[in-house]
């Protein structure tokens, strides 16, 4: 290896907080049609123990198919677990689902749900979607369980786009500590026999990889995202479910383009699940499209996939979407791979992406447009978790702060979120000045309980 490839692997390793393992075998999987079958099979062939994590398992006819696999062995002797986000079962699981796998043997943990004595705590979301089986084969990718990624024929809706990976190999070792990791943090730890193995696995290929398994606090995707944006030189092609970039990252992004590296963008359309966050991402479009960086809009029903793809050599596939609460607030997991097979295989899948996609554009008048679209579409209310919405508080506080300071503003659609937010305000301070206690009791009441909450920390580690 070339001193300077030595220092690139030496970069990506300390962004990333992930050292490159060699020796896998990477299968790419695109939505469900792909994934789910094979996770199917794999939790069928399970010999000792399967590990399930997800941000959402839903209660409907893909997730009663799942439960019954998880079921089956369980009652067969082999030791299933599972883990679910509070936030994201909640409206979405029934307690009955949950009772039902529990009374068949099925070991159930949920991740955060609210406490008395951590009233901030809902922050911090398990939005990893990861499946280990024997410690033997291993599945990263962007999908939850449910119907709507494998969509609806009688009804005419088609599947929602998601991707994943399957890895065979010594990257196996790095998912399983990150489920153990995980697992730990809802309770007692794993019992030994279903521990990874210090010992790497032998070969099973000859592609190398990270694991990156991120934790409330950490940044290591967020750095690594901004280094490959440096340190691309013809390419990088993004899909992202729930964008709203930071400012560093969107410079990294414009920089990127302005020295002419090929960098696109594909997010959700007006399939988009949630429409305020579409309307987000809308609002920080023209200042790419003015740098040049290429900005598409899915057409189907929505595209839930969270991907990166640079110079045809690294590719990235996982939960992390490009918003500040992926990168900082949630566990996420994310595999990162250094081939050329394989990111010669993204790249194919993107353009296919791309011929089901609208491009964005700026009008003669400098206004950004979609194809089709008159205006930016009106945004409807939706459900979602507390990173979306932390990432809607991001891009809507970049707004404000382009009122509250000479910047120009971009255009009409992050204008538009000003309406709602200077509203707000406004209402607030009328509410202030005519009937303060309905403000003042809540805040005495959160003070209160986040004042208990405190003394009950400090007192419990004395």
């Amino acid at each position: 290896m070339s001193e300077l490839r030595l220092l690139a692997d030496q970069a990506f390793s300390r962004a990333a907080g992930a050292p490159l393992v060699p020796g896998n075998a990477v299968r790419l999987l695109c939505d469900a049609g792909e994934n789910y079958p094979a996770w199917l099979e794999a939790i069928a062939a399970a010999r000792r123990h399967v590990h399930f994590e997800a941000y959402i398992l839903h209660d409907d006819a893909v997730g009663e198919r799942f439960a019954r696999a998880f079921v089956d062995k369980a009652r067969s002797g082999v030791g299933v677990r599972l883990v679910y986000d509070w936030m994201g079962g909640l409206g979405n699981t029934s307690r009955r689902f949950w009772r039902g796998l529990r009374t068949a043997g099925v070991d159930v943990r949920c991740y955060n749900p609210p406490r008395l004595d951590e009233p901030l705590g809902w922050l911090s979301r398990d939005h990893r979607k990861c499946l280990v089986v024997d410690g033997e084969v291993a599945f990263v990718t962007g999908l939850c369980v449910g119907q709507p990624w494998e969509g609806d024929r009688g009804r005419g809706l088609a599947p929602w786009r998601d991707t994943g990976v399957e890895l065979r190999g010594p990257a196996v070792a790095d998912v399983a500590r990150a489920f153990a990791d995980t697992w730990a943090a809802c309770g007692t730890p794993l019992p030994v026999e279903e521990c990874p193995v210090a010992d790497p696995a032998p070969a099973a290929g000859d592609v190398s990889l990270r694991v990156v398994a991120a934790t409330p606090g950490t940044t290591g995707l967020l750095r690594l995202d901004q280094l490959v944006a440096g340190l691309a030189r013809r390419s990088l092609w993004l899909t992202d479910a729930y964008y709203a970039g930071t400012s560093t990252y969107v410079q990294s992004l414009r920089a990127a383009a302005q020295d002419r590296v090929d960098v696109r963008l594909l997010m959700p359309g007006r399939g988009s699940d949630i429409r305020i966050v579409q309307a987000i991402s809308r609002a920080g479009y023209r200042t790419l499209l003015e740098a040049g960086v290429r900005v598409f809009e899915w057409n189907g029903p929505m595209i839930h996939a969270k991907t990166a793809v640079a110079d045809g050599r690294w590719a990235r596939v996982g939960s992390t979407n490009l918003n500040l609460a992926s990168w900082i607030g949630n566990r996420e997991l994310d595999v990162v791979v250094e081939d050329e097979a394989f990111a010669r295989a993204m790249e194919a899948q993107y353009l296919k992406d791309l011929e089901g996609a609208t491009e964005v554009v700026l009008s003669k008048r400098r206004r950004v447009r979609v194809a089709g679209d008159v205006e930016t579409p009106r945004t409807r209310r939706g459900g979602g978790s507390a990173g979306r919405a932390a990432a809607g508080a991001l891009r809507l506080g970049n707004a404000l702060g382009a009122a509250l300071s000479p910047r120009k503003l971009h255009g009409p659609a992050e204008r538009r979120l000003l309406v709602p937010a200077g509203l707000l305000l406004v209402a607030l301070a009328l509410i202030a000045v005519l009937w303060p206690q309905a403000l003042a009791w809540p805040l005495g009441a959160f003070s209160l309980w986040l004042g208990v909450a405190l003394l009950l920390r400090a007192l419990r580690k004395a």
